[in-house]
């Protein structure tokens, strides 16, 4: 008698091995969202910094943050999925954004996140261009709607 496996028990070993991958696989990609929202938060902070650093010395903010290099920061940060764009929501996807107001005490930054439930959400400013939820109703530049999936920041 000959020892083997049968073909259908082989298929049904491939047939597992696929389900696990896939459930490993999509897990990942939660991950990796996750991951590249955390960084986007980060480099938000970090150009926060470097604008009050930019402010400690000059007493205004920059009208552009190239302005920023490389005394305050070596180098503005880059969206993880290499995206660029002058404004956030654009079909570019995820951003970096600063709108500076005639009033140089102010500035506002954000980028676009992929995870809608990030917590990072309930700590934003959500202003809005028009001025909704921004200090004494000031209105911004470049997109910013005051809704999430965009995290933004203001002085």
């Amino acid at each position: 008698m000959k020892k083997g496996f049968t073909l259908i028990e082989l298929l049904v070993v491939v047939a597992i091995v696929g389900l696990v991958a896939s459930v490993v696989l999509a897990s990942l990609s939660s991950a990796r969202k996750r991951s590249r929202d955390a960084r986007r938060i980060d480099d938000i902070k970090q150009i926060r910094t470097a604008l009050e650093l930019y402010f400690s010395v000059n007493s205004s903010y920059p009208t552009a943050l190239s302005a920023l290099v490389p005394e305050q920061i070596p180098v503005i940060p880059a969206d993880p999925l290499g995206n660029t764009g002058a404004l956030c929501r654009t079909a570019a996807g995820y951003c970096y954004a600063y709108s500076p107001l005639a009033n140089p005490t102010y500035y506002h930054i954000g980028a676009q996140l992929e995870e809608t439930t990030n917590p990072a959400f309930n700590s934003d400013k959500d202003c809005s261009s028009a001025g909704t939820g921004c200090p004494a109703g000031v209105a911004y530049i470049n997109g910013f709607d005051g809704t999430d999936p965009i995290y933004d920041i203001i002085p």
